[in-house]
């Protein structure tokens, strides 16, 4: 999607800032003892008390309303009776629409006490993140962004997913721009177009290149195993820079 009116954008920022309001009052229900499920029905209401739904189960009929992932788990977590503790580390994906537009934005946590090395790991999954948002201006290669973030994960000694990319959203969950890289990728040619639309979500990790499928249909493990975090904002590329959509106010 490229943003051709402000009444597109106003619509993109509303259901942005949805997830975003989601994704935060999620992360402060965590608590240990919780079962995952009981946290997604958190989010759910959320959701629906604000006129959204779930992206995932829209347009999927992914077994959740939010995606939550916890350790070795990567990504596409099934909410369910999975007990979460202390020292946990958690990712959420909160995707939806609300009136034909879409929103994505997600974020990894540690229920306390968490060791110095995965609150580092945290810090450094924000970090590579905002990396790649700087890179982003009307004109540019999208390789930028990848090539950013692989930088900086291999000056800190970091690997990355390499099989997890970002995407184009706005009238749907996954448009083009498709599988755009967020680490070096000499394949990519594609130039960012001023008011397109899309997501950055590095998977920065302690080892893992790749997700592998695990003993579900959805739930996607690291490979070799390694914890690792994700962090994604839904951003529209402007003359500034990255207009962020998935923040809440």
């Amino acid at each position: 999607m490229v943003v051709s009116n402000d009444s597109e954008l106003q619509a993109l920022k509303e259901i942005g800032r949805i997830c975003a309001a989601t994704l935060n009052a999620m992360a402060a229900a965590m608590e240990p003892g919780m079962t995952t499920k009981e946290l997604d029905d958190i989010g759910r209401k959320l959701l629906e008390d604000a006129g959204a739904q779930s992206a995932p189960e829209t347009c999927y009929q992914f077994p959740g309303a939010t995606c939550i992932s916890v350790n070795e788990e990567v990504a596409h977590g099934i909410p369910g009776d999975r007990v979460l503790k202390s020292g946990d580390l958690v990712n959420i994906d909160v995707s939806a629409v609300k009136n034909g537009f879409f929103g994505d934005t997600g974020a990894s946590y540690i229920i306390p006490p968490g060791s110095p090395r995965i609150e580092k790991l945290c810090r450094d999954g924000r970090r590579a993140l905002w990396t790649g948002l700087q890179q982003v201006k009307p004109g540019k290669p999208y390789a930028k962004i990848g090539e950013a973030i692989g930088a900086f994960a291999a000056k800190n000694r970091y690997t990355l997913i390499q099989n997890l990319a970002s995407h184009g959203v706005g009238r749907s969950l996954h448009e083009e721009p498709a599988e755009l890289s967020t680490w070096p990728d000499a394949s990519e040619r594609r130039i960012i177009e001023e008011g397109q639309v899309f997501t950055i979500e590095p998977f920065l990790s302690l080892g893992a290149h790749w997700a592998e499928s695990g003993n579900d249909d959805w739930t996607l493990l690291s490979e070799p195993k390694a914890l690792t975090v994700q962090y994604e904002h839904t951003i529209v590329a402007s003359r500034n820079g990255p207009l962020i959509l998935t923040l809440a106010e």
